[in-house]
């Protein structure tokens, strides 16, 4: 350019005449006329491959928009006032959720004439002569929002601002954005010009009315405003309307609690903006145009008015489907967009983003969200709960500091539920309970809250594991003397010590702790993980969790919900089979099209075999062990019930599970203890949460007798062995050496289940697991007639209860003659002097040398921590002490999860 530049120069310098000068000006104009070409061409082939760039980039984001059809496109854009709805498993409606938007639609004659040709007038005059997109417009926005420069316009019309509002997420993106061209161009082609306008008109947000409600619609906007029809307004109160839309916050009257503003001047200058651009584009005379700028609007607009509530019926039920629809829409937004869901949950931004659109789907558009949930087996638990609630313990009054406003408040704490009942073979959630009272507490105690499961968790956690890898049958013995791992020194229920062997099944039956750890603690050293089997289950702990001896009794961080613990339980009544549970089972989109089914998911967790030896095993708790009172509470048939019952330290959760071979149904009572309260259940919680279990299963089974499937039995299937073992060692009956005699053991005999492995040789010694050499002298010289304090339950904490009264408490034993169980396999069969007979309930020994060591369990001293080598965390200077609730709770209570700390996982006691 430099060298073009000046050889021009030279030339001009080199000039003798005006013929010289002709010349050279003629060769400077051909030598700039071809710049000037060349750039132009230049230009236009960067402006071709930019346009060329853009088309593909546009046709590659839309490409993979599912095309709608003109049917579902409709369904979609006349889809307004309206909000999700709830539905029962049945099809009856539970509730439509409540719209964020107060509205009613209306047809376009129902409009003032004045109202449509001001909304044309100032959002798109080019309405009807455009096919849907103005191209100038999309160019002027697209080059406003690259460089910056030039007024933020959107350059949508009506068809697009529609097509935005009533098919589309508030996102904005390129890709957003070309796919609201394409919808916009296929509306226009599909829909009149009136069509549209109607839609729009109905669709649009216009700020909020007297009653401080966000107001959709010229209908509802003519009302709340106006207090009249949209077909009523004047061309003052239509200029008015037609201004909102652009900034509906800014220019409405009202502020959120429907009282009118100081200042409503920014409103009025818009309203005067939209009259003028009405009479640019002669919809009204300048007569009228003056007149209606003289209109006085701020008295024509309506006084303040109180909003009524609405109260909703099944509270716990509609936050409950509605955030978990809200889930299903933020995973399915994210999918439209290429995003993985697990990506979402990380970013917080990004979470609240796709909840907020989630959300305004929801509230604004017609969804249907189908459940699992029965309405009779859902009512009649809810309704037991009601009537039974003044029975489950006190309610404490309180005063506390509102966290929110810092007032001093005066706090009610009643004793909450939390229940399930689950369909085993589907993982459906057929009812459940979230709480005693939804006005007091929204808190959903089935769902959304974490406690110590206790000992609820023994057979999930320790004895189906062991089952599964041969380790114990039924009969195999645990020691249950005193002991310590490295300073945690675990103890029964009640501070006690049985100071026997118990079988397998006794510990299950009467939930003895110290027997349950010794199991665990021998799992350990043998190197079988029972985080593969809970995991499977739906309950995740974390490894220092599992390394921890109290996990057994429940000792868990943070705890499980109700649903979990039910989930996880009825995998034993699916034969070893887990089934994901569930509430949502579809949902539809306003077109009615599917857009999300549940797929059911099912991971095969233990053997069929180890499943039923537990079933039998646990038949026994219901039978004649720590929820025997079922046996005569329940209306139905408990011969095929099985069950677990689960307490936490101090009595601060209380837990039944019970199966039949059709459902699960797991009850949780305990207080939310909020503000930093500390409250724990009476001593007799097993008793009241028992008796609640009965009437919600009563209720449930009296209006579906099908569904609990009570005379379906426990087939025993092939591979389950049974050997006749000696009842006091659970080993083969044999001979011994004692005191140099060699005598013959098998004065009592029973039958022990076996998967995998067979009962070990009858020896002096190692026939228990977790006992020591003179656990076995102290047992061997009882049982050839010695008194030495065998069998005699010890109490080593403070507790001045009788060990009849602890025993009472958890309710060992108290059925006895009253079982309706029919089952031979309720218990194990003892044979006496090798005559062979089923023990009925009313046998106490059946399981035992002695009627002593009925209570139930409690917990130990310290840490529930220890490994196979008995290293502990926590705590170490409380021997024989309760401890704290699964792994603790912090300092401001258990408001719905327990906080684990790094210095106190203690573990739950276990009833």
């Amino acid at each position: 350019m430099k060298n073009l530049w000046n050889s021009i120069v030279n030339s001009f310098k080199s000039i003798h005449s005006w013929s010289d000068f002709a010349k050279k000006a003629n060769l400077t104009i051909e030598v700039i006329r071809r710049i000037i070409l060349y750039s132009l061409a230049g230009l236009l082939i960067i402006m071709s491959l930019a346009i060329g760039l853009g088309m593909g980039y546009v046709s590659a984001l839309t490409n993979q928009v599912t095309v709608p059809t003109k049917h579902e496109m409709k369904t979609e854009l006349q889809d307004v006032n309206n909000s999700a709805t709830l539905y029962f498993a049945n099809g009856e409606k539970v509730e439509s959720l409540q719209k964020d938007l107060e509205g009613k639609k209306v047809s376009l004659s129902e409009m003032s004439p004045y109202l449509k040709k001001a909304i044309v007038s100032t959002e798109d005059s080019d309405f009807y002569r455009h096919k849907g997109v103005v191209p100038k417009s999309i160019f002027r926005a697209v080059i406003s929002d690259v460089t910056g420069i030039g007024a933020q316009t959107g350059g949508s019309t009506l068809t697009q601002q529609t097509v935005k509002m009533q098919m589309l997420s508030s996102e904005t993106t390129w890709k957003r954005k070309a796919v609201e061209i394409f919808l916009a161009m296929r509306v226009d082609k599909y829909f009149s010009k009136q069509e549209i306008l109607q839609d729009y008109l109905n669709a649009a947000t216009f700020g909020r009315n007297n009653k401080g409600q966000n107001i959709q619609g010229v209908q509802a906007a003519a009302q709340g405003l106006f207090g009249k029809n949209a077909s009523d307004l004047n061309i003052a109160e239509s200029a008015f309307i037609a201004g909102l839309p652009q900034s509906p916050s800014i220019y409405t009257p009202y502020d959120l609690h429907g009282k009118i503003k100081d200042d409503n001047s920014l409103g009025m200058k818009r309203k005067d903006i939209v009259l003028y651009r009405m009479y640019r584009d002669n919809q009204i005379t300048e007569s009228q145009y003056n007149s209606a700028r003289k209109f006085d609007l701020n008295s024509d607009f309506q006084k303040p008015a109180k909003l009524s509530s609405k109260e909703i019926k099944y509270g716990y039920l509609y936050n409950t489907l509605t955030t978990q629809a809200q889930t299903i829409l933020i995973k399915r937004l994210a999918k439209n967009d290429g995003i993985k869901y697990s990506d979402v949950i990380k970013d917080d931004n990004l979470y609240k983003n796709y909840s907020t659109q989630a959300d305004n789907e929801l509230h604004n558009k017609n969804y249907k969200i189908y459940s699992t949930i029965d309405k009779k087996l859902y009512d009649a638990m809810n309704s037991q709960v009601q009537q039974f609630k003044g029975n489950l313990g006190t309610v404490h009054s309180d005063d506390a500091t509102d966290p929110t406003t810092g007032k001093a408040i005066t706090v009610s704490e009643p004793v909450q539920n939390g229940s399930v009942l689950l369909d085993n073979k589907s993982g459906q959630v057929l009812a459940f309970v979230g709480g005693v009272n939804f006005k007091k507490s929204q808190l959903n105690h089935a769902f959304d809250t974490k406690r110590s499961p206790g000992s609820s968790i023994k057979p999930l956690i320790t004895f189906a594991p062991a089952i599964e890898n041969g380790l114990i049958g039924s009969q195999t013995m645990l020691a249950d003397f005193k002991t310590s791992f490295n300073k945690y020194s675990p103890t029964d229920y009640g501070e006690t010590i049985q100071n026997r062997f118990v079988s397998a099944r006794e510990t299950l039956e009467e939930s003895y702790n110290i027997p349950s750890v010794n199991l665990y603690n021998y799992l350990l050293s043998q190197n079988v993980s029972s985080k593969k089997y809970m995991s499977k289950m739906g309950i995740n702990l974390s490894d220092k969790e599992y390394k921890q001896l109290g996990i057994t009794l429940g000792g868990t961080a943070n705890g499980v919900t109700v649903l979990q613990q039910a989930s996880a339980f009825s995998t034993f009544a699916n034969k070893g089979v887990h089934v994901d549970p569930y509430v949502v089972a579809k949902v539809s989109d306003p077109a009615g099209k599917t857009i999300y089914q549940h797929k059911g998911s099912k991971s095969r967790v233990f053997t069929k075999q180890t499943s039923y030896i537990i079933k039998n095993m646990l038949h026994g708790v219901v039978t004649k062990g720590t929820a025997s009172a079922l046996s005569y509470e329940a209306n139905f048939n408990t011969k095929n019930l099985f069950g677990k019952t689960g307490t936490s330290n101090d009595y601060r959760d209380n837990w039944f599970i019970g199966s039949t071979q059709g459902v699960t149904m797991a009850s949780w009572i305990g207080y939310d203890n909020f503000y930093g309260n500390n409250y724990n259940l009476a001593s007799n919680s097993t008793d009241i949460n028992q008796e609640l279990w009965a009437k919600m299963a009563n209720a449930a089974y009296q209006e579906d007798k099908s569904t609990f499937k009570t005379s379906e039995t426990f087939s025993k299937p092939e591979g389950v062995k049974s050997y006749k073992v000696d009842k006091e060692t659970g080993t083969y009956t044999g001979s011994i050496g004692y005191n140099g005699i060699t005598t013959k053991v098998n004065q009592h005999t029973a039958n022990s289940l076996f998967y995998k492995g067979s009962p070990k040789n009858m020896s002096y010694d190692k026939f228990a697991i977790g006992a020591k050499s003179k656990n076995y002298k102290l047992f061997w010289d009882n049982y050839f007639g010695r008194s030495n304090g065998y069998a005699v339950v010890k109490q080593v904490g403070s507790n001045n209860k009788s060990t009849d009264e602890l025993a009472n408490e958890n309710g060992s034993g108290r059925t006895s003659g009253f079982s309706n169980s029919t089952n031979s396999n309720a218990s194990s069969e003892v044979v006496t002097n090798s005559s062979s007979s089923s023990t009925s309930n009313s046998n106490s020994q059946t399981n035992s040398t002695t009627s002593n060591g009925t209570s139930e369990t409690g917990t130990g001293s310290g840490a529930g921590a220890g490994t196979g080598n008995g290293s502990t965390t926590g705590s170490d200077t409380s021997t024989g002490s309760t401890g704290s609730e699964g792994g603790t709770t912090s300092g401001t209570g258990d408001t719905g999860t327990t906080s684990g700390t790094d210095t106190a996982e203690t573990p739950a006691a276990g009833a």
